[in-house]
């Protein structure tokens, strides 16, 4: 069915799509009477030619402002336009048009396409039901800036490890970037322009053409815009680490009027960060990925006013009367009153030969979504029984020829959520292996191979492997706290009552009270999530902690 839209107009659009003619076109003749003068009102009869209509709007620039989709249309229902729509335009406000009856698919879909309005059938009179609705979704889309933004170019190898982390490491920063491979003709045009000559690689071209070749990452932020330094020399709340634990404490601490900086080694949103897919997180009945629910929550915490710092390595915690200063590997510091370590735990290194070497050239650790892509069509081996491993497999299923689960115990369920072990035993192109470990990893300029060793029978076997995935163990990233708080044997730091399981107060403790929940052996200093001992080591726990340790860092304040 054709798409009927004004010709010769370049005003913003306002795309209204339903499989009913009659209804179609009264709502594209509601919405022309109001808004025909300064708007664009394309009208669609089914979600395909309104997607092909979308598509031809992207490729001559122009702006869409508004959707609203019918949710009972055939073969496309409106929520699922809707999703595929994100795609083409991801600034357009999203309505779905419904019956009474449909409303908790409505409901569902504030989850599945971030939903900004949901409109009952009829909508009579419009005076009243739906001009008020788009009045406010233009003027919020107005407010934001719609400007095209220019894109980071990198140029790099195939198989070169920093190459590879440049990249993950912008999109996990969600810098737009474009990839070029250095043997190809445009990245050959880029280096030639730059005058490099392809041995150091990677090469980052800003979007205003300045160079920087095998760029560390601290200098990579600061390069394409991300802050690296903090804004003021003193702060209520420091808050070190950005996973989920990070990101609650920052929201909650900004919210509450303290003086907020959150400060990154690497990118918000740890390793839940890294997830293609959260299932089990409330309120989010369809999953969420890790980078929807990071950026939510960074824009979140940038509403209320925290401060974000990216790229930034901590390598000490003084502590000086009621300051607590926080030192950097680049010799600067920051001072507090309160800090809250979420510093979270990072995947154990694979102990097997060949390993370190093939690592970020076929060896991956977390999830590395930006090589997803290249595993099409390839065999695919994931080392790790637990959440992670998971849905790690899961997602790369979608399109690689084989996933491989290499588990070491018996079994999945020791380790892994019910809901992922039934949805893997229900995709035939994922295989778990247990009793089973990598032993060493072949190839030359990349992975080409992998010896496994049964643990049951001691028997080893080489198989081919061009991309390894590897989420094992939890190390707490703590080892720079050392004599500072108290840690357990394995580096995670104790806090609250734990501290006084023997009834005495920890050594060195000043204080008249006890430990508040969550503060470490340091008063001032909390811990929340991974990084603290006996933690759940969900995402859930972690969000919570991390708003709990801001009500302990009041409760601090106030006996100052």
């Amino acid at each position: 069915m054709p798409v009927t839209e004004p010709a010769g107009s370049t005003r913003t659009v306002i795309l209204t799509v339903d499989d009913d003619p009659g209804v179609s076109r009264a709502v594209a003749r509601d919405l022309r009477r109001r808004y025909g003068a300064s708007h664009r009102v394309v009208r669609a009869e089914s979600g395909e030619s309104a997607l092909e209509a979308l598509r031809e709007m992207k490729l001559r620039g122009d702006q869409v402002a508004v959707l609203l989709a019918d949710y009972r249309m055939p073969r496309m229902n409106g929520i699922e336009f809707l999703e595929q729509a994100m795609d083409i335009h991801p600034a357009a406000r999203r309505v779905l048009l419904t019956a009474y009856a449909d409303t908790s698919a409505a409901i569902d879909a504030i989850n599945v396409v971030d939903l900004d309005h949901y409109l009952l059938k009829p909508w009579d009179p419009p005076e009243e039901k739906l001009y008020p609705v788009v009045d406010e979704l233009l003027e919020a889309w107005r407010a934001a800036d719609h400007r095209p933004v220019p894109a980071t170019r990198v140029v790099g190898h195939r198989w070169s490890a920093r190459s590879s982390g440049v990249r993950e490491f912008l999109a996990r920063n969600q810098v737009p970037y474009r990839w070029y491979l250095s043997d190809q003709p445009e990245g050959e045009r880029l280096l030639k322009a730059a005058g490099e000559d392809g041995l150091r690689l990677p090469l980052v071209v800003t979007a205003d053409g300045k160079t920087m070749v095998e760029p560390s990452d601290q200098d990579l932020a600061a390069f394409v815009g991300l802050a690296t330094t903090p804004a003021e020399d003193f702060y209520d709340l420091v808050v070190i680490g950005g996973g989920p634990a990070g990101l609650g404490a920052a929201v909650y601490g900004a919210s509450e009027g303290l003086r907020t900086v959150l400060v990154e080694r690497t990118a918000t949103g740890g390793q839940a960060g890294q997830s293609s897919r959260i299932e089990n997180y409330l309120g989010f009945p369809d999953g969420v990925s890790g980078a929807q629910l990071t950026d939510r929550a960074r824009r979140q915490a940038a509403k209320f006013g925290a401060e974000m710092l990216t790229a930034c390595e901590v390598t000490g915690l003084e502590v000086s009367g009621p300051t607590r200063t926080v030192r950097f590997a680049d010799g600067s510091a920051i001072a507090a009153q309160t800090v809250i370590l979420a510093t979270g735990v990072s995947y154990r290194q694979l102990e097997a030969p060949g390993v370190p070497e093939l690592t970020g050239r076929g060896v991956f650790y977390g999830s590395a979504l930006t090589e997803a892509t290249n595993c099409e069509a390839q065999d695919v081996y994931i080392v790790g029984g637990a959440n992670s491993a998971g849905q790690a497999a899961v997602f790369l299923a979608r399109h690689a020829k084989s996933v491989t689960i290499l588990v070491r115990g018996e079994s999945l369920t020791s380790s892994m959520s019910h809901y992922l072990i039934q949805q893997i035993a229900g995709i035939p192109a994922i295989t778990v292996r247990t009793r089973t470990e990598v032993v060493a990893a072949h190839g030359e300029d990349h992975l080409e191979g992998l010896t496994l060793r049964d643990n049951a029978t001691g028997g080893t076997e080489r198989v081919d492997a061009g991309w390894m995935f590897v989420f094992i163990g939890a190390a707490p990233l703590t080892d720079w706290l050392d004599d500072v708080v108290t840690r357990d044997d394995r580096g995670f730091v104790i806090a609250g009552p734990d501290l006084s399981a023997d009834g005495r107060s920890p050594r060195g403790w000043e204080l008249d009270r006890s430990p508040y929940h969550l503060e470490t052996s340091v008063p001032g200093v909390f811990v929340a999530g991974d990084a603290r001992a006996e933690s759940a080591k969900r995402v859930a726990s972690a969000v919570g902690e991390g708003a709990m340790a801001v009500m302990f860092v009041h409760r601090y304040l106030e006996g100052l």
